[in-house]
């Protein structure tokens, strides 16, 4: 029997041995903190007290400051020690326990969010919790230490209605955890779909792009639901409300305009303040957006912010070993948004001329448009009236602009830069690999599937054992089994990683992965996906995947690779799970489209039954196809290519048959609902034949 580990003392705790770059931002806390684990659990049992659960991230804002104010406090920490077995997650090692426990607050009425303070009976069950609490009475909540005193009090001499209190939540949480589940299931349709995004449409700010006011979210998976529902026959507002939200995040502050990347959200509603946290999935789900606008519409705005975007994720956030990072801190020597931030005097270091031009290119000014009179970047003059102004051809002022900027950004490399939080997650590797690998088909940028290709194989060398994937990879290795947000996004950017560089094995890794995502995590009674694999002890309530909020559910994922699997296989099976689960996911699908945005492109995929396009020829045969094919919006149709005389791998064998080149031309096979047209040879035919307007069939 493992001997607990002894109280900690001296100037580390217990979270100094953990891989959590999170768990480890904590350990020279005075609070006797905790890893979640049955250590924990047990003694909370064993001295029959409270467990203090306390969860946020290592790019959090605010779970600094109340780390800051609350738990490098003696005092306070001595109250926790005290009354408290104080446990701290990282959320994003475990989803799944966050999941959980964000319905505490939601029941309370609040909304949720980072960091998240939950107190626990010893056998796990909420009976309170809030976010942040200051460490005295204001911004309308209970100072951290009275709060303390109030809930040890009620715990130690009025049991009985802390136990009824941590009861209702336990009926509330598992009402939550299954909400949506009783509906009536049904087929989706075309008109469905542009209903849906309709709905969308009556949430935009129709100034600024976006979805309501302030604060204000990229929402990238509604925002291209949206152009589903447009290439549906929508009406013109919702490509033309897509467009304007995209242009007006890529010359806002949210956008750094340096360095390239977004940044976590704007606290305004025109996008000009963000929280300046770059969180490695926003950037993914960017890219793959704003690729997607390049094929509807090209501009050099797309262009741009693509480039940069991907030259930021080289730069900041890839490891040597080829994995991506899972964010980068919106705090640099303990200030929020230091690094990113200017004012007149940090610019006047450049030579005179290019400081004059981004002052007046960014309106850098002495008054500053945030906190200590400095100034977030944002593009209010833009390089065509700058050339007007002082009559140059724009193509010379965007050259201008160029090296100003360089020189501004390489000034700004000099600074402390903000913390990173070198975790490498399966699954948000998984979303960046989507994102690379559309984008380098889109600008055909082959080294940008070669960067995806560089993740894919650490994740499938280091993470994923051909049953076992682990969630996250830290100083060489994992102790935490992945979710299904593991499975479904790293299954999702295997296929887009095929269609980019047309390797198999990467879709027979796929194939591998979502067979064991079925079995791990489909719960055949309520036809749903569990959040965490079958039996997994230390949950309160059983999760299921759902909601696509942040970032996309599991279910959504894997639904999404299914369909795609089904399209470049030929193979019907693969479309079994997503006609059940869309079909008993309809409702709440149709009633609330904003909270399951990534579910909704899966289920326009699945609409147009499982199209593909198989491209037949040598590379340089297909290649005016290819490249023809990829400039065109078709989201629904999955790309595949046989080589003549190349070995046609066993997955590939039934939908490669018979599909040769013709009379000496490159061709492309269009199929839907397993059934092919005759093959074109003509790149233009191709592409009006992806552009035709779809009428789904479901089939």
């Amino acid at each position: 029997m493992a001997h607990p580990t002894p109280p900690s003392s001296g100037k580390t705790n217990r979270l100094a041995r953990e891989s959590s770059p999170y768990l480890r931002q904590h350990a020279h806390n005075p609070v006797d903190w905790y890893p979640w684990g049955e250590e924990a659990l047990a003694r909370a049992r064993a001295e029959d007290k409270p467990i203090l659960l306390s969860v946020g991230y290592s790019a959090c804002h605010w779970c600094h400051v109340m780390a800051h104010e609350s738990f490098e406090n003696p005092t306070i920490a001595q109250q926790m020690n005290e009354g408290f077995i104080n446990i701290k997650v990282d959320r994003e090692e475990r989803p799944d326990l966050d999941q959980i426990y964000q319905g505490v607050v939601q029941l309370m009425g609040q909304g949720g969010g980072w960091p998240l303070t939950v107190f626990l009976t010893p056998d796990l069950r909420p009976f309170y919790g809030g976010t942040y609490f200051p460490p005295v009475d204001k911004y309308g909540r209970p100072g951290f230490p009275r709060l303390l005193a109030a809930l040890h009090d009620a715990w130690t001499s009025d049991r009985q209605k802390v136990l009824q209190q941590a009861e209702n939540f336990h009926e509330g949480l598992g009402e939550l955890a299954a909400y949506g589940l009783d509906a009536a299931p049904g087929a989706l349709s075309d008109s469905d779909v542009v209903k849906m995004g309709e709905r969308m449409l009556r949430q935009v700010d129709p100034v600024n792009g976006g979805f309501g006011r302030a604060p204000k979210f990229p929402n990238p998976m509604d925002v291209s639901f949206m152009l589903r529902a447009w290439r549906r026959g929508g009406p013109p507002a919702l490509k033309d409300a897509v467009l304007r939200t995209l242009e007006r995040m890529a010359l806002g502050g949210i956008y750094d305009q340096l360095g390239g990347g977004f940044h976590r959200y704007s606290v305004d509603e025109r996008w000009l303040v963000p929280h300046f946290e770059k969180m490695l999935y926003d950037n993914a789900q960017l890219l793959h957006l704003y690729s997607e606008a390049e094929q509807i519409e090209p501009r050099p705005l797309w262009r741009k912010v693509v480039e940069e975007t991907v030259e930021y994720v080289r730069r900041e956030m890839t490891d040597s070993r080829g994995g991506f990072y899972a964010a980068q801190d919106a705090d640099s020597e303990g200030e929020e948004g230091k690094f990113f931030v200017w004012k007149v005097e940090d610019v006047l270091a450049l030579h005179s001329a290019q400081a004059d031009l981004l002052m007046r290119h960014f309106r850098i000014t002495p008054q500053g448009n945030f906190e200590h009179r400095a100034t977030v970047l944002e593009v209010v003059v833009p390089a065509a009236q700058l050339a007007h102004e002082r009559g140059l051809p724009v193509e010379a002022m965007e050259r201008e602009l160029a090296d100003a900027r360089r020189a501004l950004f390489e000034l700004r490399e000099k600074r402390v830069k903000p913390g990173r939080d070198d975790k490498l997650l399966a699954g948000w590797n998984g979303l960046m690999i989507r994102g690379l690998a559309f984008a380098s088909r889109v600008f055909e940028r082959p080294e940008w599937a070669r960067l995806a290709a560089g993740a894919a194989d650490f994740v499938l060398s280091r993470m994923w054992d051909g049953t076992r994937l682990v969630r996250s990879y830290e100083e060489g290795g994992s102790r935490i089994d992945a979710f299904l947000e593991d499975y479904g996004d790293l299954s999702a950017g295997l296929t887009a990683l095929y269609q980019a560089t047309f390797e198999a094995r990467y879709l027979e890794a796929a194939v591998a992965l979502v067979k064991r995502a079925v079995a791990l995590f489909w719960d055949e009674e309520k036809q749903a996906y569990l959040s965490a694999p079958k039996g997994q002890k230390d949950l309160v309530v059983a999760t299921y995947s759902l909601f696509d909020n942040a970032f996309p559910s599991g279910a959504s994922t894997l639904t999404e690779a299914q369909v795609t699997l089904a399209a470049l296989t030929g193979d019907k099976a693969w479309l079994e799970f997503p006609e059940r689960y869309i079909s008993r996911m309809r409702g709440p699908l149709e009633e609330n489209p904003l909270g399951y945005g990534y579910l909704g492109l899966a289920a326009d995929t699945f609409l147009d039954g499982a199209a593909g396009v198989t491209f037949s020829g040598t590379r340089e045969q297909v290649a005016p196809l290819l490249a023809s094919a990829n400039r065109v919006f078709a989201p629904t149709f999955s790309f595949g290519w046989k080589e003549p005389g190349a070995p046609v791998p066993p997955l590939l064998k039934e939908l490669f048959e018979a599909r040769e080149p013709v009379a000496g031309q490159g061709a492309a096979y269009v199929c839907r609902g397993f059934s092919c047209e005759r093959p074109l040879t003509a790149a233009q035919e191709l592409a009006q034949r992806l552009q035709a307007r779809p009428t789904g069939n479901g089939s």
